[in-house]
C-alpha cells in the first residue's frame, strides 16, 4: 500500500511540474480553440466641422473684415535722392562724395477704382521715386496728385486695372469702446493686421499737425504703418494712420489715426483743385479759462476766446478785437479752439459767413468774409 501511495505522489509531482513548465514556456498550448468568427462591420460617423477649422469662421473672428479690407492695403517704397555736400573742407578730409538714395517704407489704402490712393504727407515728403505694392503682388511708380502738410496727408495715383478698393465709412459714429483693426506693413515685414478697440476721440495738443482731431486706438501701430488703414468690423476705413506715442519708436498701446472723415474733405479738395483751400479770417483763439474771462470781463462760460487779431485780415476788417469770445459761427456752436479752427477751414473764402461774439456782457452778431487759408510758415495764425 506504501509503495502504490509513493509511485502516486511522484506521478503527481511530475505531472505539476510539466504543467508548470509549459504554463511558462508555451502558453498558448493550454489556450481554448475558439470558432473563427468574420469581422464585424463598423459604422463611421464624422463629427461636425469644429468652429475654426478650415473653411468655417470661428465666433467672434474678425477675418471676414480683413478679406473685405486687406487687398485695398498697400506698401509704399520711396526712395529720395541725397546730394553730396558743397564744402571745399568736407571735400578736402573726405574726397568727393557721390550722390545716395534714401529708401523709406509706409503704407497707403486704394480708395478710388481709378487708382486714387490716401496716406501721410510724410510717408512721401521730398520723395523722388514712388512704387506702390499691392498685396497680389502687383506693382507700379506712384504719382502725387496733392499733399496737405497741415492735416499730414497725401493723395497718389497708379495707373493699374483693376484695384480693390475699400469702402469709406463714417469715423463721426465711431465711439470709445469700438473694436478696429489696424492694416500695414509694420518694419517692412509685409502686410499685417492688428486689432484693439478706440481709445479716445477728437484728440488734440499733440503738436504733430496744424488740424488735430484723432482717433486714439490701442491697436498695435509701428514704423511702417504710416498711412495704413484703421478699419471698423465691417472691414469699413475708419481713420488713416499717423503716429504713435513712444519714446523709443516702439509701439505702446497708444496710436493715432487721422478720421476718414478728414481724408475724405482732404482728398476731394485735391482731386479737384490740386491743393485743399480752407477759410481764414485772421485770429489767434484760445480756450476760454475762468483767468481769461476774469481778464477781459466775459461773463460767457462757453465760446472760443480771441487773443489777438491780425492788421487788415478779415476779422480785423470785420471788427472783431481781443478779449472777443466766439460762441457760434453760421449757427454751429463753438467749444473748443479745435472746433473753431475746423469750422473757420471749412468756410468758403470770399463767402460771408455770421458771426456770434460776447464782447464782455454784449452779444454782437458780425458778418465776415473769410479770405483763403494762407500756407503757414508755423502753426500759428487761424
Amino acid at each position: 500500500m506504501k509503495r502504490l501511495w509513493l509511485i502516486f505522489a511522484q506521478t503527481v509531482t511530475v505531472l505539476l511540474a510539466a504543467y508548470f513548465v509549459v504554463l511558462v514556456m508555451k502558453p498558448a498550448w493550454l489556450a481554448p480553440v475558439v470558432p473563427s468568427t468574420p469581422p464585424a462591420t463598423v459604422s463611421v460617423v464624422e463629427a461636425p466641422r469644429a468652429p475654426g477649422a478650415p473653411g468655417a469662421t470661428a465666433p467672434g473672428s474678425l477675418s471676414g473684415a480683413v478679406r473685405k479690407a486687406a487687398p485695398a492695403v498697400v506698401s509704399i517704397n520711396t526712395s529720395t535722392r541725397q546730394k553730396p555736400r558743397d564744402d571745399p573742407w568736407f571735400r578736402f578730409f573726405f574726397g568727393n562724395q557721390s550722390e545716395q538714395e534714401q529708401a523709406g517704407l509706409g503704407s497707403g489704402v486704394i480708395v478710388s477704382s481709378q487708382g486714387y490712393i490716401l496716406t501721410n504727407n510724410h510717408v512721401v515728403a521730398d520723395a523722388d521715386t514712388i512704387e506702390v505694392v499691392l498685396p497680389d503682388g502687383r506693382h507700379a511708380p506712384a504719382s502725387v496728385i496733392g499733399t496737405d502738410p497741415d492735416t499730414d496727408l497725401a493723395v497718389l495715383k497708379i495707373n493699374l486695372k483693376p484695384l480693390p478698393v475699400m469702402v469709406l465709412g463714417d469715423s463721426n459714429q465711431l465711439q470709445v469702446g469700438d473694436r478696429v483693426l489696424a492694416i500695414g506693413n509694420p518694419f517692412g515685414v509685409g502686410q499685417t493686421v492688428t486689432s484693439g478697440i478706440v481709445s479716445a476721440l477728437r484728440r488734440n495738443h499733440l503738436g504733430l499737425n496744424t488740424f488735430e482731431n484723432f482717433i486714439q486706438t490701442d491697436a498695435a501701430i509701428n514704423p511702417g504703418n504710416s498711412g495704413g488703414a484703421l478699419t471698423d468690423t465691417q472691414g469699413r476705413l475708419m481713420g488713416i494712420n499717423t503716429a504713435i506715442y513712444s519714446d523709443t519708436g516702439n509701439n505702446l498701446g497708444i496710436g493715432f489715426a487721422i478720421p476718414v472723415d478728414t481724408a475724405r474733405r482732404v482728398m476731394e479738395s485735391i482731386i479737384k483743385t490740386g491743393h485743399v483751400v480752407r477759410g481764414w479770417i485772421g485770429i489767434e483763439p484760445d480756450e476760454l479759462t475762468p483767468e481769461l474771462a476774469q481778464t477781459f470781463g466775459i461773463k460767457s462760460d462757453h465760446g472760443v476766446i480771441v487773443t489777438g487779431v491780425l492788421n487788415n485780415g478779415p476779422a480785423a476788417k470785420a471788427g472783431i478785437l481781443p478779449g472777443d469770445v466766439i460762441t457760434q459761427i453760421a449757427d454751429q456752436p463753438t467749444e473748443t479752439v479745435v472746433g473753431l479752427m475746423a469750422q473757420i477751414a471749412a468756410l468758403a473764402p470770399g463767402r460771408p459767413v455770421a458771426l456770434t461774439l460776447q464782447r464782455r456782457q454784449n452779444t454782437l452778431h458780425v458778418d465776415i468774409t473769410p479770405a483763403q487759408r494762407p500756407t503757414p510758415t508755423n502753426p500759428g495764425g487761424k
